[in-house]
């Protein structure tokens, strides 16, 4: 998608009105950064997305990357145009934003760089899914590893010289990780990796004169189970005494998958070892690499959650531009007009917009909140963003191509595209039900509703001021408020049902992750929708962009919020119709 624009300003009001950029930012210490930066950073990353990105968003879906021989075995090489890109991104000093000072980074706040990150996935969802993962895999190394592997390491993955890669998954251990069979041999200073891992994004290019991988192993002695896994770096290539990559390591990737899309995101089968043996380095003690990834993972979550959001306002503005020149229909003069006169197409046209928009809410704020060390709130936000923002994003991606018509269903459009692509954020880093379990039980259950309840009573605080609006606003605030009553049923049902009916807190947790999607979506339109009032009553601001903020929040809290309840309802119906079916009835 060449013509893809950044939606700058309303980057710019959710970090300025529902996060506070400049008082997070002084309350860090960060005096030097305000909102009149951010725009400034945003702008400019947006033209690296429209300019260099999004231009390659079709080629690498049409030109896939391939097995190549090089370094003594198997590689890949990546899409053309691709390797120019990343060194335009690391030139530009982007793939350090939010890092530490210490190993070069510029320490900006994390929300803004979720902000950029946005641009990267919006414009080519397979390229930014590099720099993803490298920043999960800084986090990890920054939080476990000695000092010794931060020094050998963080600065160049910081600078976007060596990206970084998550090694988890095996043919016979997906989501159950306590199946992992990948060996770790101690030998000397370093261990001996054998084994293979399936499904690594960007496990191997030539973009880069180094990977470092984490890789999940077991040592001889390890424990039975996840609590016997252990975390390795494994760089692609072995450092020198001066820590120049030197001999190349016995970690190839051995061959691709053949993916429904991001297709120009290389997907490796990974083989460790085949040759004596990957030289891989503990991060932290032994035993206790699951955890240590799941600081890889956590932060990889609310990216994929970006993404969700990204390939939606790709696939609103591909649709949108179609739908203002797509001629059908006849006037009674005899002149004809476009498809966005229809109000079913602008019923699917403010749907993506008003849900990007929430989405957009939900995944800066949950990333603020990682600024503001607000662990609680940030674990509870995980999976929310995860699994709702994903989830939607199959709705929202199917509506663009609709409203091409047949045309979305012709691949040289560019809609299906984006609809294909978007399949993939529901499974991977956890899929949907996976992210709903954490939700009731890590997130809910486990310290009794507390976390939640916390979250439930700010948003009845601001719903209650909401509720003062009232004119245009007094159906979408009564929405809201059921919802609320929705999310504080849904709670309790949930802390009393887990006591006496094992199965039910499974059965009903996806509705019950989607019911608090959808509640926190509408508590931040509704927030959004006081913000630009208050803007609009004070003459500030841009008025054309705060009148369409009040409508988008009002269709959002009208049409979309309801879905509270029928999540609700199917919450309440239990377990009983989902578990009593025989296996060998279905």
């Amino acid at each position: 998608m060449s013509d893809y624009t950044h939606p700058l300003a309303d980057a710019e009001f959710v970090l300025n009105e529902l996060v506070g950029f400049d008082k997070l930012c002084a309350d860090m210490g960060h005096e030097d950064i305000n909102s009149e930066l951010a725009s400034v950073i945003l702008s400019e990353a947006g033209k690296l997305g429209s300019g260099v990105l999004a231009p390659l968003n079709r080629v690498g879906d049409l030109h896939h990357p391939a097995m190549i021989e090089k370094d003594g075995g198997s590689g890949v090489q990546e899409t053309a145009g691709f390797a120019q890109a990343y060194k335009e991104y690391v030139e530009g000093g982007w793939a350090s934003l939010t890092g530490a000072e210490e190993f070069g980074g510029q320490n900006l706040p994390n929300v803004l760089g979720s902000a950029v990150n946005e641009v990267w996935h919006t414009s080519n969802m397979a390229f930014a899914l590099c720099p993803l993962l490298s920043q999960g895999a800084i986090e990890s190394i920054s939080h476990h590893g000695s000092e010794h592997l931060q020094q050998s390491y963080l600065p160049k993955m910081l600078s976007g010289e060596w990206p970084g890669t998550m090694n988890l998954t095996e043919p016979d251990a997906g989501t159950d990780l306590a199946a992992v069979k990948t060996k770790a041999i101690p030998n000397g200073e370093h261990y001996l990796i054998t084994g293979q891992k399936i499904y690594i994004t960007w496990g191997d290019h030539q973009m880069t004169d180094n990977i470092v991988h984490l890789v999940l192993a077991r040592l001889p002695d390890a424990p039975a189970g996840v609590k016997g896994i252990s975390l390795f770096i494994v760089p692609k290539f072995n450092l020198d005494e001066n820590g120049a990559p030197a001999e190349r390591n016995d970690a190839y990737c051995v061959s691709l998958e053949h993916k429904l899309g991001i297709h120009g995101s290389p997907t490796c089968v990974m083989s460790f070892g085949e040759n004596g043996g990957a030289k891989g380095y503990l991060v932290g003690e032994a035993h206790k690499g699951l955890s240590y990834m799941f600081t890889m993972m956590n932060h990889a979550r609310q990216g994929v959650g970006l993404q969700g959001l990204a390939v939606s306002e790709a696939s609103y503005q591909h649709a949108l531009h179609y739908a203002k020149e797509r001629l059908q229909g006849t006037n009674k003069d005899g002149s004809r007009f476009t498809i966005i006169k229809f109000p079913d197409v602008r019923r699917m046209l403010m749907q993506m917009k008003s849900s990007t928009e929430a989405m957009r809410a939900l995944c800066l704020v949950a990333a603020a909140e990682i600024d503001r060390g607000n662990s609680a709130r940030n674990e509870l936000f995980t999976p929310i963003v995860k699994g709702w923002c994903t989830e939607l994003s199959q709705e929202l991606t199917y509506l663009g191509t609709q409203i091409h018509g047949g045309m979305g269903f012709i691949e040289e459009t560019g809609s299906a595209q984006f609809y294909r692509d978007a399949r993939i954020l529901t499974i991977y880093e956890g899929t949907t039900g996976v992210q709903a379990l954490d939700l009731v039980g890590r997130k809910t259950l486990v310290n009794k509703g507390e976390s939640l309840g916390a979250l439930l009573d700010e948003i009845a605080q601001d719903l209650h001021k909401f509720d003062a609006m009232g004119g245009q606003f007094t159906l979408a605030a009564k929405q809201c408020n059921t919802a609320l009553e929705c999310g504080i049923a849904a709670r309790q049902w949930l802390l009393d049902i887990a006591v006496t009916d094992k199965n039910a807190p499974g059965s009903a947790s996806v509705n019950f992750m989607m019911l608090f999607g959808y509640l926190c979506g509408g508590w931040l339109m509704a927030k959004s929708a006081m913000q630009a009032k208050a803007q609009l009553d004070a003459g500030e601001g841009n008025s054309e962009f705060l009148n369409a903020k009040l409508i988008s929040a009002q269709f959002f809290c009208e049409h979309m919020v309801v879905r509270t309840q029928a999540c609700f309802a199917s919450i309440q119906a239990g377990s009983e119709s989902i578990m009593s079916l025989p296996e060998d009835a279905f």
